[in-house]
């Protein structure tokens, strides 16, 4: 159903709307990765089962076709599903479905500095590590930084990520699971979508977007447990990668505190439909997990070390609860009764 020449067609035509800067001082990537991979299984402990994928500098319309790449995966079974459902109207919901993923693919095409990248349903896919050098080159001028210094930064938050799904061994089978019960919880209503819907409708469906964002909306009240699952999982990964970069990037730049400090007003410096937009996509929810998640990794780490934060790759049962992310003590108290320690392999 899933036009996806024509998602990456409008795709690139939005991320050629946002401005760009010198990807020269951003392709040469060995080193910098390197030092990255041997700073931070230093700190974390953490060591690949298998060799790290090579550190690749791409373009926005490289990046923006492994997005699709991923994002097919995702979307292709909810659009099977919509299309037996909606039968005619299947052919103007996959237009709609490749209209959102272009739309999502060019905003995040334009701003995205580096991923590592995999296609979360297939857990045994390759995975890469993508640096836009591009979008890399245009925070170096409006954060007015070094760059070679905003690149090891940037460095440091991929190769944590590599790192994290390189050295759990069941950590991609997990992630697969969560998104796998998401798609699961996403059943349409035919007669839903054809109704229009009344003032009322729009005014609560508009103030639950506001309130949760639109993920919580679109799979219900009865699957949100799961969502929240997904969301506490999504929150620890990001957030220790955050805390590893201010960690291992207190030794390795010159001002880590100014770095962080321009990163994190980049994160939040929108206006009017960029905002809007952001919201709708989720862009806001990801900003409270680089927030949330690193506050429970500092203090978690704070109180017990790194060694206590990694209790968190031991097992599943191990990780987060949403409510625990707001109480680290009591995750620290839970594992401590689980006796978990090392992670698994």
């Amino acid at each position: 159903m899933i036009d996806w020449n024509l998602a990456g067609q409008i795709a690139r035509g939005i991320a050629g709307l946002q401005p760009s800067g010198d990807p020269k001082p951003f392709e040469q990537l060995t080193g910098p990765a390197a030092e990255s991979e041997r700073l931070v299984s230093a700190y974390t402990g953490l060591t690949p089962l298998t060799p790290l994928p090579v550190a690749e500098a791409v373009d926005r319309g490289q990046w923006i076709d492994a997005n699709l790449r991923s994002v097919a995966g995702v979307l292709e079974p909810v659009s099977t599903r919509l299309g037996s459902k909606l039968g005619p109207l299947g052919g103007a919901a996959g237009a709609l479905l490749a209209l959102e993923a272009g739309a999502v693919s060019g905003f995040l095409g334009g701003r995205v500095l580096g991923q590592y990248d995999f296609p979360p349903l297939d857990p045994s896919a390759p995975a890469r590590l993508l640096f836009v050098a591009p979008n890399l080159g245009h925070a170096a001028t409006t954060l007015e930084a070094d760059p070679d210094q905003l690149l090891r930064w940037v460095a440091l938050h991929e190769t944590t990520h590599a790192l994290q799904f390189g050295s759990v061994a069941w950590l991609r089978e997990h992630l697969a699971q969560l998104v796998g019960e998401l798609l699961t919880a996403l059943d349409v209503n035919p007669a839903g979508l054809l109704r229009m819907p009344d003032m009322n409708d729009l005014r609560g469906m508009l103030d639950r977007v506001r309130d949760e964002g639109l993920a919580f909306v679109m799979v219900g009240e009865d699957r949100r447990a799961q969502l929240e699952g997904a969301q506490a999982f999504m929150a620890l990964l990001e957030g220790y990668a955050e805390h590893v970069m201010d960690a291992v990037g207190a030794e390795l730049l010159s001002d880590v505190s100014a770095m962080r400090e321009a990163m994190t007003r980049r994160r939040r410096e929108r206006s009017g439909l960029l905002k809007v937009l952001e919201r709708m996509i989720g862009m806001d929810l990801k900003l409270r997990q680089y927030e949330q998640g690193k506050k429970f990794c500092d203090e978690v780490v704070a109180t017990g070390g790194i060694t206590a934060l990694n209790r968190a790759w031991a097992a599943p049962e191990a990780l987060p609860s949403f409510a625990e992310l707001d109480d680290p003590l009591a995750w620290l108290a839970r594992t401590d009764r689980l006796g978990l320690g090392r992670p698994a392999a």
